[in-house]
């Protein structure tokens, strides 16, 4: 056997194993420590906590989420470039960024516990400084995280186990924070001091869970697909991003159904606090959620196996639409209604979420087979920039909304009710925005091009060319020997 093929025989991708997977979920557990904490929670924080006005906030997610949406396409030119070492392309990334990027989540729910005097014109500016930091760095954390997906496998079923693995471990933590985090506000409703001091304990336990699972995560993932092109130039990374239509129908797919996404979210503390009259059902809605997303999850491989990545989009995208619906017009007084409405969310949002990181995954080997260049990191960092647009636009949709029905900061400060309208107001919105986007993205999808059939045909004709070129290799050293 020669030296040739002895190298590319390492090289043969092997099945992936439970290892793998948790250890790629635990990534992404970690990752939302940081991630959902602040979307689910940084406007409530600021609104009850520190008293600004929720368009104050939502301006602020416009442009900080837009900053961050920049920062992803540097990033993914970082991993690009990036020559293999000891750990790969993408681990290294993970290890020197990530107990800065959960120290910084703790700083931004500490406004009150560093500057116990500080002024709402000062609480603006620390939010915007450090939202700015916590996203420049989750940008540097979770990209390479999600580009080595595409370099652990090509079998579409382990990479839609991956995407489930993934919203597994995200949705374990999202369900964690409501359980912790839903109590501490009904403790200390009327005492925002109380409530600071709690976040902000909360948060410095997160930074020492979060490293654990960064850790773990880098101990267990591994690249296996081999790479037979050299590291991209900048001009050649985002260069191939123009010939790749599918990535581009599936970012703009992405940054609706996250809009979507990103305006329950935002909306979801508040709807359960005045709509349905109860911060615990924070935690339930969440359960109901999770509970839809896990579901779903373990069904994702054979959703693909049956129907495709796309059909199986379409069809649980509709689920979703039909929740959006029932949170907009389910009776108050009767909150089980709504549970419902947020476990068919689970599965209809979770499960379109699923499929988006498999569908992500495969556009890396639809760019190669077009241009010849491999880049998993501006692929995923386009990607991610859509995904953090629509969390830019959700996010800011849901505080503008707040304004737009008249919620008052002060009076949810002071534990003071607010008025019916307004009442009515979040529960119209929250079901009626997440809906609408959800459906658009659904009509952008009908049309996506990188079906289930084509992409075999993809790899199909990479792995030829790769055939090709090494024997063409061999047969060169064989003349040369």
């Amino acid at each position: 056997m020669t030296e040739a093929t002895t190298t590319r025989t390492r090289v043969v991708p092997e099945k992936l194993t439970w290892k793998n997977y948790s250890g790629y979920a635990a990534g992404d557990a970690a990752n939302n420590l940081a991630f959902s904490m602040a979307s689910s929670f940084l406007l409530l924080y600021y609104t009850n906590v520190v008293a600004i006005e929720a368009a104050a906030i939502g301006t602020m997610f416009l442009v900080i989420r837009f900053w961050d949406a920049i920062a992803d396409l540097f990033a993914g030119r970082m991993v690009d470039a990036k020559k293999p070492g000891r750990l790969g392309k993408f681990r290294p990334f993970i290890l020197w960024f990530s107990l800065p990027l959960l120290l910084s989540s703790m700083a931004i729910f500490s406004a009150k516990t560093f500057f116990p005097d500080i002024t709402p014109g000062q609480a603006i500016v620390y939010a915007y400084i450090s939202y700015a930091v916590m996203g420049t760095l989750y940008s540097l954390v979770n990209i390479p995280y999600g580009s080595i997906a595409p370099a652990m496998t090509q079998v579409p079923t382990e990479r839609a186990a991956l995407a489930s693995w993934r919203v597994w471990g995200s949705n374990i933590t999202i369900l964690m924070l409501s359980f912790v985090v839903a109590p501490q506000i009904k403790r200390f409703d009327g005492d925002p001091e109380g409530l600071q001091r709690s976040l902000t304990i909360t948060t410095a336990i997160f930074v020492v869970v979060g490293m654990a699972l960064y850790l773990y995560t880098i101990a267990n993932v591994r690249e296996q697909v081999q790479r037979d092109v050299a590291a991209p130039s900048m001009r050649e990374s985002f260069g191939t991003l123009l010939h790749n239509k599918p990535l581009l129908w599936l970012c703009v797919g992405s940054l609706l159904f996250l809009t979507g996404l990103t305006a329950i979210g935002t909306l979801g503390p508040y709807y359960a606090i005045y709509v349905l009259k109860d911060p615990q059902y924070i935690a339930w809605n969440a359960v109901a959620q999770a509970a839809g997303t896990f579901l779903v999850a373990s069904f994702i491989p054979t959703i693909v196996r049956r129907f495709g990545k796309r059909n199986g989009y379409i069809g649980l995208g509709l689920v979703g639409v039909v929740a959006g619906t029932g949170l907009a017009f389910a009776p108050p007084s009767t909150p089980v209604l709504a549970v419902v409405s947020f476990f068919l969310l689970g599965i209809g949002m979770g499960g379109v979420n699923t499929l988006m990181w498999a569908l992500e995954a495969d556009t890396v080997e639809y760019g190669e087979w077009k241009t010849g260049i491999r880049t998993e990191g501006t692929t995923y960092a386009l990607f991610s920039f859509t995904r953090k647009m629509g969390q830019a636009i959700g996010g800011a949709a849901g505080a503008y909304t707040l304004g737009i029905v008249a919620f008052s900061s002060q009076l949810a400060a002071e534990g003071t009710p607010q008025a019916a309208e307004t009442i009515t107001g979040i529960q119209r919105a929250a079901g009626v925005v997440t809906a609408g986007f959800i459906l658009l993205s659904l009509v952008v999808m009908f049309f996506y091009p990188l079906t289930d059939k084509v992409f075999k045909q993809v790899v199909s004709e990479i792995t030829a060319r790769r055939i090709q070129r090494e024997a063409g290799e061999d047969r060169a050293a064989a003349a040369q020997g």
